[in-house]
């Protein structure tokens, strides 16, 4: 099932996942040992990222050094497909500008449509670790947009090879991404929020947003895409903090603000286990407010901490 018709069916506030894919050499246990515990909560729907090669240089034996581009986190398309068997949950793959050229973005499109996967949630993704700023791939999408736009021709049975007339057409239910405190790179939050008006116009069926950690920046952002005319379901995503480092960490690399009762209290604690308990209890005291605002779903980036997740999704059920 899509998601907007998750989401059009239900009568309460949905519950969802975000996982990674394993790191190369694990199995897909892994994945199911991750979330079995989560099952019990019945998610509507299971989100998996997609992660880019990583560029590498390896010497050899002759003393010089040869480019290679590893995938340290290879599988979504298998995982989706391992999902959907083993749980009967719906999974959305992430599909990334960043490392993949249009035709292979199409043909993976091509391999989730064979296996029956009819969501995806369209990124331009993160630049590469030796690039200052992002840079497609010579025959890339550049932007989240053309990435969308791909996937809506493809729904349209438009292919690239031009030859193919009377294509098949696919079915897609196409999410993006949305910012609460702005993408980084936007000027203003008022040119982001245009930005994702174009993304909605040219098919997006609804929005996920960044983490948050103050729920008024949800609100705000939610009225001010509602003024702006963009009526598509607004899905809030949610992250614990588990440690002394994200305090740090979250702000640099998700440019995120931490409100300052949060940042306080973890700066009291004298050790991890302690900053776990306050992220606990400021996520579920989130969770509980955005629920009583009748958000859609309550989408939890779950990030290695499926035993966190579990004990705050246990307090709203």
């Amino acid at each position: 099932m899509k998601v907007i018709d998750h989401i059009k069916q239900a009568k309460d506030t949905l519950i969802s996942f975000e996982i990674l894919p394993p790191l190369k050499g694990k199995t897909i246990n892994s994945i199911y040992e991750h979330l079995d515990p989560l099952m019990e909560f019945k998610p509507s729907f299971i989100n998996v990222t997609y992660h880019r090669s990583e560029t590498m240089f390896k010497k050899k034996a002759d003393g010089t050094f040869e480019k290679v581009d590893i995938r340290k986190r290879p599988g979504t398309v298998g995982i989706c497909a391992a999902i959907m068997n083993h749980y009967r949950i719906d999974a959305v793959p992430h599909l990334i500008c960043g490392g993949f050229s249009k035709r292979e973005t199409e043909d993976a499109l091509i391999d989730l449509n064979f296996l029956g996967v009819d969501n995806v949630l369209v990124l331009r993704g993160d630049a590469a670790k030796n690039e200052s700023s992002f840079e497609p791939e010579p025959d890339g999408n550049r932007y989240a947009l053309d990435l969308l736009r791909q996937v809506v021709s493809l729904n349209h049975g438009i292919y690239i090879e031009e030859d193919i007339k009377n294509g098949s057409r696919t079915d897609f239910c196409i999410g993006v991404a949305g910012y609460p405190e702005k993408h980084f790179e936007a000027p203003n939050l008022d040119t982001d929020i245009m930005f994702l008006k174009a993304k909605v116009e040219a098919g997006a069926e609804y929005v996920t947003t960044q983490m948050f950690f103050d729920n008024q920046k949800y609100f705000d952002f939610v009225k001010a895409c509602r003024d702006n005319g963009i009526d598509v379901p607004i899905i809030p995503g949610l992250k614990p903090i588990t440690n002394r480092k994200q305090l740090s960490m979250l702000p640099k690399v998700f440019h995120v603000d931490l409100p300052m009762d949060l940042s306080n209290a973890i700066m009291k604690c004298k050790n991890d286990e302690e900053v776990e308990k306050v992220g606990t209890e400021w996520l579920i005291h989130q969770s509980k407010e955005l629920k009583s605002h009748g958000v859609p779903v309550l989408h939890y980036y779950t990030l290695g901490k499926p035993k966190v997740i579990f004990n705050i999704v246990r307090e709203l059920v």
